[in-house]
């Protein structure tokens, strides 16, 4: 058995990182630019950032990512932390990595004296929702958006 170790990324992880970022926007059907990719990945290095972002190794590969965003609240006195990306490579999953991601965030968000860890995902997620069911309250809000431009 291999063991599973998440970790902070850092500015060499980037060609590892890479990639899993592009198969979860495919998983998503969604095309981020470039740019914006680049722009998301010195976030993560900046300090002052309230972006963050961990990488779990296998046998000195990278098999899935998390992205969490420190936010305020107007309901609590804490920060509330957005698991905003959470992805495990294909042949990857349902081998519990995601779960192990999920929680590296809550430690960290427990870590910053964060009151709440909230996450999405798309109703068709199937496999997703059932590991969230497991682990998370499922809040009832319907998520309503406008691009701007």
């Amino acid at each position: 058995m291999t063991t599973l170790t998440i970790r902070p990324i850092g500015q060499d992880d980037h060609a590892a990182w890479l990639p899993l970022w592009q198969g979860y926007q495919a998983f998503y059907k969604a095309e981020i630019p470039a740019g914006t990719s680049a722009v998301t990945w010195q976030r993560f290095l900046d300090p002052t950032e309230p972006m963050h972002a961990a990488l779990a190794w296998q046998d000195e590969r990278a098999v899935g990512l998390v992205h969490w965003i420190f936010h305020r609240s107007c309901w609590t006195p804490g920060d509330y932390c957005y698991l905003q990306d959470l992805f495990v490579g294909e042949g990857q999953r349902t081998a519990g990595i995601g779960r192990q991601l999920i929680e590296h965030v809550y430690e960290q968000a427990h870590a910053a004296g964060a009151s709440r860890v909230h996450w999405l995902t798309h109703e068709s997620n199937h496999t997703a929702i059932q590991l969230y069911e497991r682990i998370a309250e499922r809040s009832g809000f319907i998520q309503y958006r406008k691009l701007l431009p």
